[in-house]
């Protein structure tokens, strides 16, 4: 099984303009239909107060995130009030959460 892919990969091309452009803002919004390691990231990224990866490191100034070796899920995110969240190496969004993940365009 290979390691799971950030949401900046996926997106491809047009997260690296995205990511040297401060202040990006989305182009569309859409709802996640079934669970991914993609969207398991998303989730994680939501619960800790940002839209996804490219807002968290605008907003933290960060270039690296904490993730686990083995399923390469976000391990650790710093929240806007400076408190941590830090997540298991399994699936924490459950099939019931799974459509409160919003999926942005840029």
């Amino acid at each position: 099984m290979a390691l799971c892919c950030t949401s900046a990969e996926i997106i491809g091309k047009k997260t690296s303009i995205a990511m040297a452009s401060p202040d990006v803002k989305p182009k569309s919004i859409s709802r996640a239909k079934k669970w991914s390691e993609e969207i398991e990231n998303l989730y994680r990224f939501q619960q800790a107060g940002y839209r996804d990866e490219i807002e968290y490191k605008q907003v933290k100034q960060v270039s690296m995130i904490d993730r686990w070796p083995e399923t390469g899920y976000v391990k650790k995110l710093q929240r806007r009030d400076n408190t941590f969240y830090y997540y298991n190496k399994q699936r924490e969004c459950d099939d019931k959460e799974v459509h409160k993940v919003k999926i942005y365009a840029y």
